[in-house]
This record gives structure tokens, C-alpha cells and sequence, in this order.
């Protein structure tokens, strides 16, 4: 779900190009429809390893046939040379420029992140400062962002712990064996004004939220309460400066997005931190054209019937377009990378290159759809910043650097995007 102008906006599947590392194991055979080799890094400190593979295809888009696959993915391996750190990144554009914006992205946060010397020292801190020093650099790179950005879902894979970071409402997912059932557990909450906490944020930063029918008059804009994505994801409630037709955003985190920024959109990730046992089979990294009709739960089932991650890829990509097909008259870009844990039998203590890292696993409690266990905090410093605009960008990292990593908790699917234009 992204700007109001629609995805800025295929044909049916082509294929776009992303970043994978070269160098780590492949297997010998070539997959049929995504064209990819298996491929597999070994974690040697707990000593299991990585069989992954993705796939991404442009949206179908009968009114603008040959415009480009906006999403975009990066995978690295060994970061920093050190064998047991591994990068899944998934991104997706939205805006007139938005494949430029992902792609910048894409490139720009893994770079940031490996060049951070504290990187295995505090990943949560890394991961924030690598998110605005990439934020920073969009905003002064030639890319328009004044009205386009990306989302941003990464998963960094340190021994056997994850650390998710979050900007937007791409999604991952970890899949556990739960007794003799396998149970779909979110990594990452979407960012959007239906999470009371989001929302309370933006408006704090002097968004006025509402829906479109909300804006054009249809509705009473005084309601400020929305049902769940479920059954509001039609016509979500979206971020607009007052008074203006604009932007219209249905997220309430990004990067890019200059003109959002100054009501509260922010790049500040919301990172997660899992540490890995026998039970947590793989985790799926995957843009929110794989979840607008499809449940987190719904996409691990799909992908625990093939043993090879190539097949589940194909599976679950061909499914949501499916439904992308049966609820509207286009699709999204999708992509979705799924990781597979393979040997895993030990956890617990660990020294990853000169640093040694206590880790424990992370509850979670789930609740109704609509809400989530997420403690954030108003962030009113950082609406200090967007609304001035006259900070400068070290001011900024500043005001978030003391912000506590978020614990996240499920968050529901089935978001209806919205193919509506309007004229400025």
C-alpha cells in the first residue's frame, strides 16, 4: 500500500534485476520459472547453514504497460568479511521515481551498514544510523524524493541471531515448529495509521489523517476512527499536510519522501531481535505484493509444502497475483525471498569476529487485528526535526539515537490498494 497516486506505475512475469552476492554456494540446476540456483552460505559459529533464494516480477499494470518493476532486493553475504554475517533486504518503490529510490536504497543502506565499524557491536545501532545516513544521502542524491521513497524490510543475520529493521509495510516472517504444527510469527509490524501509536505519532508531527472519501467530503473527516486493514483497506486512512490533496500516504515510515518527512514521515526503523533455534525452520523476507491478500500464516503454509525455496517462491508469487487479479484490475510488484535454517542444533553464546554477544529470544504477545504490542515511543523530537527542516542531518541522527529498539508483534493483512489520481 503506498503513495495515493497508486505504485507508480507489466506484463506477466518478467523478471527484474536485484543484488546478490556472488561467491557463495550454488546448486547445479536452474529453477524453471525463476531461473535462480539454490544458493547456500554457511553460519561456521553454529555451525548451520543458509539455503535461500528470490524472486521478484513486475506488477501488471494494463494502463502503463511498460512501466518497471519498482521493487528491488539485496542480498549480501559474509558482510564485513566475516563469515557468519548475512544481509536479506526487500524494497519497495513507490512515487514517480520510485524505482529509483529503491534501487539507491538498495544499494546505498548494505554499504552504509558493512562500512559501520560498531556494526557487530550494537546492530541495533548500526541499523538506525545506516537508515538516516541512507535517508540523508536520497535527499541530496539527483533523485526527485519529494514525492517518492521506498519501503524497506531487512533481515541481518548475525551467528544465529536475527535483527529485523523495518520501514513501510513490506513484511517478514519467521516460521516455527510449534508441537506438530508450524506457526507463522511476524518479524516486522506494518507501519501504517492503523496502529494507534503511528498514528498518534504523525498527528503529533501536524499530519491530518484520513481516508480519501474522507478528503473529497463523502465522509465526516471529524471520525478518527477506522476499522482493521481487513475491512478497511479499501479506502485506508492516509497522511496529508493539511488543507492539501497531498501526499497521501498510507505508511508512516519511509525513506525518501521529502515532502511526507515534514508531517512525520520518518526512515527511523523499527528493528527486532530473534535469536534462532532447532524450532525456527526459515524466514520469508517479502514486499507487501506478496501480503496484500495473502496472511503471514497463509504464506508460511504455502512455503513448508516444498522443500526447495524456489518452488515456494514461484508458489506464493503466482498465488498473490492470482488474488491480486480476483479483487482488482492490476497487481503490485512482488518479491520474496525465502531463507531456510538448515542444521541448526545449538544457541546461546557466541563470539562473532572480536565481539561477543549475549542474546535471548523476544515474546511476543498477539492481539486483535487493528492493534499491536509495540512500545515506541511519540518520537517529538523527531517531529521537532521535520517540521523545522532547518536541523542539519548530524542533529537528526542525534534525536533518535536514544531510541529504544521496538519489540514487534503481528500486525494483520489484507490491505486493498487504492488506483486513484489526483490533480494538484
Amino acid at each position: 500500500m503506498g503513495c495515493v497516486h497508486g505504485k507508480c506505475c507489466g506484463n506477466y512475469p518478467t523478471q527484474s534485476e536485484g543484488d546478490s552476492e556472488h561467491g557463495t554456494h550454488r546448486s547445479q540446476r536452474k529453477h524453471i520459472l525463476t531461473l535462480r540456483e539454490v544458493e547456500l552460505v554457511p553460519v561456521p559459529s553454529h555451525n548451520f547453514r543458509l539455503e535461500y533464494s528470490v524472486l521478484t516480477q513486475r506488477g501488471y499494470y494494463p494502463d502503463s504497460p511498460d512501466k518497471e518493476n519498482q521493487d528491488s532486493f539485496c542480498i549480501r553475504t559474509q558482510i564485513q568479511g566475516n563469515p557468519n554475517v548475512h544481509f536479506f533486504g526487500v524494497y519497495d518503490g513507490h512515487g514517480q521515481f520510485g524505482s529509483e529510490c529503491s534501487n539507491f536504497v538498495k544499494d546505498r543502506l548494505v554499504e552504509t551498514l558493512s562500512h559501520d565499524p560498531a556494526l557487530l557491536e550494537d546492530p541495533v545501532k548500526a541499523y538506525t544510523s545506516a537508515f538516516l545516513t541512507t535517508n540523508y544521502e536520497l535527499h541530496n542524491s539527483e533523485i526527485d524524493d519529494s514525492m517518492s521513497g521506498t519501503t524497506a524490510i531487512t533481515v541481518l543475520v548475525v551467528g544465529d541471531t536475527l535483527y529485523v529493521a523495518n520501514v513501510g509495510d513490506s513484511r517478514a516472517v519467521l516460521a516455527v515448529k510449534n508441537g506438530n504444527r508450524i506457526v507463522a510469527e511476524d518479524l516486522s509490524s506494518d507501519q501504517t495509521p492503523f496502529r494507534r501509536d503511528e498514528c498518534d505519532r504523525v498527528k503529533l508531527c501536524g499530519a491530518s489523517v484520513l481516508s480519501v472519501d474522507q478528503v473529497e467530503g463523502l465522509k465526516d473527516p471529524k471520525i478518527q476512527t477506522w476499522g482493521d486493514e481487513e475491512s478497511e483497506g479499501g479506502d485506508p486512512p492516509r497522511l496529508w499536510v493539511p488543507n492539501t490533496m497531498y501526499p497521501g500516504t498510507a505508511f508512516t515510515r519511509s525513506v525518501g519522501d521529502n515532502l511526507a518527512e515534514t508531517i512525520g514521515v520518518i526512515a527511523v526503523p523499527e528493528v527486532s531481535t530473534v535469536q534462532l533455534t532447532p524450532n525456527h525452520l526459515f524466514f520469508v523476507v517479502a514486499s507487501d505484493g506478496i501480503f496484500e491478500f495473502l496472511s503471514s500464516q497463509t504464506v508460511v503454509d504455502m512455503a513448508v509444502s516444498f522443500s526447495d525455496p524456489r518452488d515456494a517462491c514461484a508458489a506464493i508469487a503466482g498465488e498473490a497475483y492470482k488474488l491480486w487479479l480476483e479483487h482488482e484490475n492490476r497487481t503490485d510488484d512482488i518479491t520474496i525471498t525465502i531463507v531456510q535454517i538448515k542444521g541448526l542444533s545449538h544457541s546461546g553464546t557466541f563470539r562473532v569476529g572480536s565481539s561477543e554477544i549475549n542474546v535471548s529470544t523476544v515474546t511476543r504477545s498477539k492481539r486483535e487485528k487493528g492493534t499491536s504490542e509495540i512500545s515506541v515511543s511519540t518520537g517529538s523530537d523527531v517531529c521537532r526535526f521535520v517540521r523545522s527542516r532547518s536541523c542539519d542531518f548530524k542533529s537528526y541522527q542525534h534525536a533518535v539515537s536514544t531510541r529504544s529498539p521496538a519489540i514487534v508483534a503481528p500486525s494483520p493483512a489484507g490491505q486493498r490498494p487504492i488506483e486513484l489520481v489526483l490533480s494538484h
